[in-house]
């Protein structure tokens, strides 16, 4: 049986206990606006960023909601980390207003977490949320009105939920995107983590209305919009990192899949 959106606020409310508990603390990884390489019709090659985002007109975007797997990393003794998220803003802009997973390698060992952020105010990680390989995640990112967001991150497979409230200044609201980065650590561009194949998307996780973007008061896939743009990340030499699928036929799901670390 699918899932529909209205299970998300039940949880929401049975698992308000999570916000209580949690313990806030900057993440050393940072996410960050997309860097971008060059761009051909309909295609965007970046530095940082893969899988797909929908460029709006200014002061447009209300919302957007995904949901994806976390993907099981494959480590060396190579340090490298892979982050997978949903946000507003930081296509075309400076903000981005997003939450997510990060997965890190360090030692040979997988460790995985969950955060958010009002970039450009650092990445939190939200301590005591599970996060677990093969999890089935949902991020919501809303405008609230004069510069304040509503985020709201559910992991399905561990019954959790977290959500806040910020604000930013700045923010354009004129993009919506579901994204799989490699974060900087100490200002510089990580290694990307071996994370196989990500699956976004409701065709994949069976949680309806992602991934989708609310524009100009309507609610769609990101297929449905005509300046939904693929994002392929690229190494300053334009070695290809990672690539996205093609989206689904319905418009709201794609996969990711890991093509080298840099």
């Amino acid at each position: 049986m699918r899932r529909s959106l209205e299970i998300l606020s039940i949880m929401v409310i049975a698992l308000t206990l999570l916000l209580g508990m949690a313990t806030l603390y900057t993440v050393k990884a940072q996410m960050h606006p997309m860097i971008r390489y060059y761009e051909v019709k309909g295609q965007v090659y970046s530095l940082n960023w893969a899988g797909y985002a929908v460029p709006a007109e200014e002061y447009t975007v209300t919302g957007v909601a995904s949901s994806f797997i976390v993907p099981q990393v494959t480590c060396t003794k190579q340090t490298t980390y892979v982050a997978l998220w949903a946000g507003i803003d930081g296509y075309n802009d400076s903000t981005v207003e997003q939450a997510g997973i990060l997965a890190e390698c360090s030692g040979g060992k997988a460790y995985y977490s969950a955060w958010y952020e009002f970039y450009p105010s650092p990445s939190v990680t939200i301590s005591g949320f599970t996060v677990k390989p093969g999890d089935h995640i949902y991020v919501s990112v809303a405008y609230l009105g004069n510069g304040e967001f509503n985020i709201t991150l559910i992991d399905y497979t561990e019954h959790e939920a977290f959500s806040t409230t910020g604000s930013v200044s700045g923010a354009l609201r004129s993009s919506a995107e579901c994204i799989l980065e490699r974060p900087t650590v100490a200002g510089q561009l990580t290694a990307l983590a071996n994370f196989g194949t990500a699956y976004f998307g409701q065709d994949y996780t069976d949680i309806q209305g992602t991934c989708y973007a609310t524009i100009s008061g309507s609610t769609e896939p990101f297929g449905s919009f005509s300046s939904v743009t693929e994002i392929v990340m690229v190494t300053n030499n334009g070695k290809v990192l990672a690539q996205p699928s093609s989206l689904s036929s319905d418009g709201s799901s794609f996969t990711v899949t890991y093509i080298g670390s840099r």
